[in-house]
């Protein structure tokens, strides 16, 4: 019987992957610096931390990673704070999970006060008890810490917990480490292929999920 769910937030509940595509290389253009071609493809597994931590390595950037952070933030928090939207459907799945009982929190690369802002624009803090951020738990979704932790937090085994995620990098990690993993497609994902492999379940988009509940209920 499934008990909780661990949600990603950018691609998988809100439509907003693609502010992140170009945010490394907006921010080194701001301070006048061309990215290498490969940026966007080196920073996609990264979170915010290790992002910062490559920038500033990679292109002897003479700020403090703290800085460089707060810099990358600055140029995508309008976004979060005015324009993203959740996913079609979003809003209506979150009301039957939470109405089948079961305990939501999310696992995102995110900074916190941009997820909640988001959240409480489009009235949905209600629904998760509880975020973890990679910043907040020191390790990217290359590692499979923080979904322990959020798991941990809910009171749940990972046979009663799914993971929904639409980046294959994490959704890879969480299978590994045994958790129950959810793929919601995403078009900034190139890896469908490989993503469609790590999947327990796979969700087209949100207004046609009878599939998840059938399997769901299997658990």
């Amino acid at each position: 019987m499934l008990k909780g769910a661990i949600l990603d937030f950018d691609g998988t509940l809100f439509d907003s992957m693609f502010i992140w595509d170009t945010a490394g290389e907006v921010y080194l253009r701001s301070i006048g610096i061309e990215p290498k071609e490969d940026l966007q493809k080196v920073l996609k597994p990264m979170s915010l931390l290790q992002s910062a931590t490559y920038i500033q390595e990679k292109y002897s950037i003479p700020l403090t990673i703290e800085e460089i952070m707060d810099d990358i933030n600055r140029t995508v928090e309008d976004f979060y704070f005015h324009t993203v939207q959740p996913k079609e459907g979003v809003i209506a799945h979150l009301e039957q999970m939470k109405a089948h009982g079961i305990k939501m929190c999310i696992a995102t690369a995110t900074d916190r006060y941009q997820v909640e802002a988001a959240l409480k624009r489009c009235g949905m803090e209600s629904f998760f008890s509880e975020i973890f951020t990679c910043t907040d738990v020191g390790h990217g979704k290359d590692e499979p810490i923080i979904f322990q932790k959020a798991m941990e937090y809910l009171g749940t085994t990972k046979a009663d917990t799914v993971v929904f995620e639409d980046a294959c990098h994490a959704a890879k990690t969480a299978k590994a480490d045994g958790f129950i993993v959810v793929t919601v497609f995403d078009s900034h994902e190139t890896k469908q292929e490989e993503l469609h492999s790590v999947s327990d379940c796979f969700i087209e988009n949100f207004t046609q999920i009878e599939h998840f509940w059938e399997f769901a209920y299997g658990l």
